[in-house]
């Protein structure tokens, strides 16, 4: 009996991680069955749990991929060097995360199933412990970026570096906010906010 290669075996995880991330960007994740998962990927039970021991498996997967989604964004953005201005950096971002992500959905159904993720948390320790693990990856890889500014004379001294990384991505989660919910943010809406706002201490030293 021949043996199934490793590259079927991932193409059909994705398969069934795509449909079950469609059903869940549809109907949430406490408003989709595992029967809603089988009928849209068109598989049967015993190759769904081959890779999946349930929902709850299922959900963690697809936590895991978008916050890992989110914070190669953060981290491809940051590697710039010279730093890119905010407005720049976090323009990069947010095209990088809504040309369809890891799960071929469209820009406000992505948004949306991060936004779930986030809810998420508050009820799962699982899910807890592997967003704040990404959480904290971010903010270091940004006090880094933080630092970076200061160095290329971009950024007064006196802000500690994790605050200022910590506004970088709250912007960032906001703009996905805005996005879930109502679906008209395009990456230039921030940019031109953000470049409106840094040029207010400029207008003032002149």
């Amino acid at each position: 009996m021949a043996r199934v290669s490793q590259e079927h075996l991932d193409a059909r995880r994705r398969q069934i991680l795509q449909g079950a991330a469609r059903c869940f960007a549809r109907d949430g994740f406490h408003g989709t069955s595992m029967q809603d998962v089988l009928k849209e990927v068109g598989l049967s039970a015993g190759a769904v749990y081959r890779y999946f021991t349930g929902k709850d498996d299922l959900i963690a997967a697809i936590a895991g991929e978008a916050v890992g989604g989110v914070r190669r964004a953060f981290e491809e953005a940051a590697r710039t060097t010279p730093p890119p201005t905010p407005d720049v950096l976090i323009g990069r971002v947010t095209r990088a995360l809504f040309t369809g992500g890891p799960f071929g959905l469209d820009p406000q159904a992505y948004a949306g199933l991060i936004v779930q993720v986030w809810s998420e948390t508050l009820r799962s320790e699982r899910l807890g412990t592997t967003l704040g693990e990404a959480y904290g990856g971010l903010r270091a890889a940004w006090a880094e970026l933080v630092e970076a500014y200061r160095a290329n004379g971009m950024l007064r001294a006196d802000p500690p570096a994790d605050r200022v990384a910590r506004t970088l991505i709250a912007t960032a989660q906001g703009f996905i906010v805005q996005l879930a919910l109502f679906g008209d943010v395009e990456p230039e809406v921030l940019e031109d906010g953000l470049r409106g706002l840094m040029s207010m201490e400029m207008q003032r030293a002149s």
